[in-house]
This record gives C-alpha cells, structure tokens and sequence, in this order.
C-alpha cells in the first residue's frame, strides 16, 4: 500500500468504496436486470422479430449487459463525488499533491472496474435465458471498455456540477436514463419510424448498444467501425470536459 502513486491509492480508495457495499451496488442491478429480461423476455418472445437467426431473448442480453455496464460506471464516478462534496471529506482529497490527471484516471478507471463487475453478474445470469453467441469476443471488450470510460467521466462532469443529490438525479433522469432506454436496448432502430431512426442516430448510446451487441451477433443495425469512431470521439470529448473541470477546480476549490 505505502508504495501506491497517487492516482493508485484514490483508485484502490474508490473501488473499495462500492465493494464494500456490494450487494447494493453490483447485486442490485444484476436482479433489476433479471426482472427486465423476465418481464420482456417472457412478453414480448413470440411477438418482436429482430434479426432472422437470433431470438429476442438473445437479443435482448446484451443490450442488458450493456445498459447495467453504462448506467454503473455513470453511478459510481458521480455518486463518490456528490457524496464527497456534501459531506465535506473532499477536501482531504484535495489536499494531496495528486494533478487533475490523477483525478480522472483514478475516477474513470473505478468507475470502470465497477461497470464491468455488474456487466459480468448480468451477463452470467441472464445467459442461461437467451444465450447469445460470442462472434466477436473482441469488439464485446472494446465497447464495453469504451463505454464504461465514456460513462464515467460523464459521471465526474455530474458530479462535479452537482452540489446536492437532487441535481445529480435530474442529470441521471433527464439525460442518462432516456438516452439509455432510447438506445436499442429493447429494440432494433429498424423497428422505428424512419424519423425516430434518423433520431436514433444522434444518440450516442445507442452505437455503444449497437456495437456491443455486433460482438455477439456478428449482426448490427450499423457498421461496427462507425459505431467505434463516434464512441471515439465522443469519448474524448467528454474526457477533455472533465479533465478541464477538473484543472479549473470547478465547484470543488473555492
């Protein structure tokens, strides 16, 4: 332990911090995905059609591993920080000679560590009802790596901007939530209108679903390098956010 860097020891810090408290926040999100694949599975099985070769059982696996990986890393970046700020032990943080890259790879690279936790508890449970195939083991890590990055530096980028929990769940519920549920998680976007598609298409949640679940399949509603060069970018763009916040000490240093 004493010979952990900085960025070491707050990573080590942040991932004790939700496995302490596992059953709320890898066992509570595996069941609530069981109930959605129960719920949908069992309803909708013999009624939606997605791709020729894959029930909607199936379909629908990785599209609930992928929203469980998703809205987990979003939760444990902002959650830890809200926390932090309200109750005031943020400072002991900030004391340390730790640079705003620190910061960010410590925060993203937990929240990481737990989207992938609740993903695998997901998928391992929720395979024995659809079992997928795996076409393309590689690109299921890459997005599933990409996307839980991309999630918690959105979850920093909340954090920080919150200064009470009410804040914070109006992000969640008004920005995390509808772009997550509109993202082809239930669904394939061909199912759509063509005008809800074409909106469909500025959700960048819905190439990281889309991409995943290529992996899979081998089958996409869009190309799998498409879907990695808008989750690229738009990665890098929400990191260049936090990492900016973060070097200005925006609304944690007075």
């Amino acid at each position: 332990m004493s010979q952990m860097t900085g960025w070491q020891t707050l990573f080590y810090k942040e991932v004790l911090r939700f496995w302490k408290v596992s059953f709320q926040t890898i066992a509570a999100p595996v069941l609530t995905a069981v109930l959605y694949m129960m719920i949908f599975g069992h309803v909708l099985e013999d009624h939606v059609k997605v791709y020729d070769t894959v029930s909607y059982t199936a379909f629908l696996v990785p599209g609930l591993v992928m929203m469980s990986v998703l809205q987990n890393a979003f939760a444990n970046s902002s959650s830890s920080l809200i926390q932090s700020k309200i109750m005031g032990n943020l400072v002991f943080v900030l004391l340390t000679p730790m640079s705003h890259w620190a910061w960010f790879v410590a925060y993203v690279a937990s929240s990481v560590a737990r989207g992938l936790c609740v993903g695998l508890g997901v998928f391992l449970v929720t395979v024995w009802f659809g079992q997928p195939s795996l076409q393309h083991p590689l690109w299921i890590a890459v997005f599933a790596l990409l996307g839980a990055a991309m999630l918690g530096a959105m979850g920093l980028i909340a954090g920080l901007w919150a200064e009470k929990f009410d804040q914070l769940a109006a992000f969640q519920n008004f920005i995390i939530m509808p772009m997550t549920f509109l993202s082809g998680v239930f669904y394939s976007i061909h199912s759509l209108p063509a005008f809800w598609q074409q909106v469909s298409h500025l959700n960048p949640f819905f190439y990281m679903i889309d991409g995943f679940r290529y992996g899979f399949f081998g089958v996409s509603d869009v190309s799998p390098w498409l879907s990695l060069g808008i989750i690229s970018v738009t990665l890098l763009l929400v990191s260049g956010i936090a990492v900016h916040l973060l070097r200005t000490g925006y609304k944690i240093r007075g």
